[in-house]
């Protein structure tokens, strides 16, 4: 507690503080959420994530005012690099943003709740294991939640499948029509570039008890990062069959591929 304090008081700007305080997230008496969200945690790693966001990745957006300002949706996007930047990409420019921002959720691998310290600092950033439940429960409460429905298959694929969106499982799509939270796709173009893999070392893995050991360059590159939000899709809380869900599933997927295509298009470098 007294570090979080002395962290915070050197960090956070006044700026910063007074911006994030005006996003509401309720918390408890002792500072937490049932989720294990802190803002004060979360207003630390904002203030050491900002100079990265703006001067490392230097990320542009494009449609993220159509993120509802209030109310449970659904942010979904392609999955890549490694590390799970493009989460926090994707939560700090909503929770930035000028007009309406948010502090959006992120479902977080399983394996990242194993690890010692990070599982805890993940859970106090905003992170939540990626559980149905766990979800449900965030929408349940109007939560804006960030969900990759590729996985660690998107995560750790190698370059030579670089923006090739892997399959989608479809539990999003029943959780959108439950609450009727509407899905905005999302496609991030620049974090295949970050830490690009040639391969997975499948049986160090497996001994490791890890999804994957990617064979990659030991550092993170400063490509450029464009995030494009795409129109909401709303599907209705109707008696659809599960080929309907997959075909709803697939039109998601579609958005993405459609968003991803067009930003490789117009970005002229990786690196600018």
């Amino acid at each position: 507690m007294k570090t979080r304090t002395w962290l915070k008081k050197r960090l956070v700007s006044k700026a910063l503080d007074k911006q994030l305080d005006a996003i509401e997230k309720p918390v408890g008496s002792m500072g937490y959420d049932p989720w294990g969200f802190n803002r004060d945690t979360n207003k630390i790693a904002a203030a050491i994530f900002s100079p990265l966001f703006r001067h490392y990745f230097r990320v542009d957006t494009t449609g993220i005012e159509r993120v509802p300002a209030t109310g449970p949706v659904l942010l979904v996007a392609n999955h890549s690099g490694q590390l799970p930047i493009d989460g926090v990409l994707i939560g700090y420019s909503i929770a930035t943003r000028p007009v309406n921002p948010r502090l959006p959720r992120a479902m977080v691998e399983r394996f990242f709740g194993t690890v010692p310290f990070l599982g805890n600092l993940l859970n106090q950033m905003g992170g939540v294991l990626g559980d149905p439940v766990n979800c449900a429960s965030m929408l349940d409460q109007g939560e804006a939640v960030i969900v990759f429905p590729e996985g660690v298959r998107g995560s750790g694929k190698p370059w030579g499948k670089r923006y090739q969106l892997q399959h989608f499982g479809e539990g999003f799509v029943h959780l959108a029509m439950k609450y009727k939270a509407p899905i905005i796709p999302i496609g991030v173009v620049g974090c295949e570039e970050t830490i690009p893999s040639l391969t997975s070392l499948g049986p160090l893995a497996r001994v490791l008890g890890l999804p994957y050991v990617p064979v990659c360059f030991p550092a993170v590159l400063p490509a450029k990062v464009r995030i494009h939000f795409g129109e909401p899709l709303y599907f209705a809380d109707d008696d659809a069959d599960e080929n309907e869900v997959v075909a709803r599933t697939q039109t998601v997927k579609n958005a993405i591929e459609a968003l991803l295509r067009e930003g490789l298009i117009a970005r002229k470098s990786i690196f600018f």
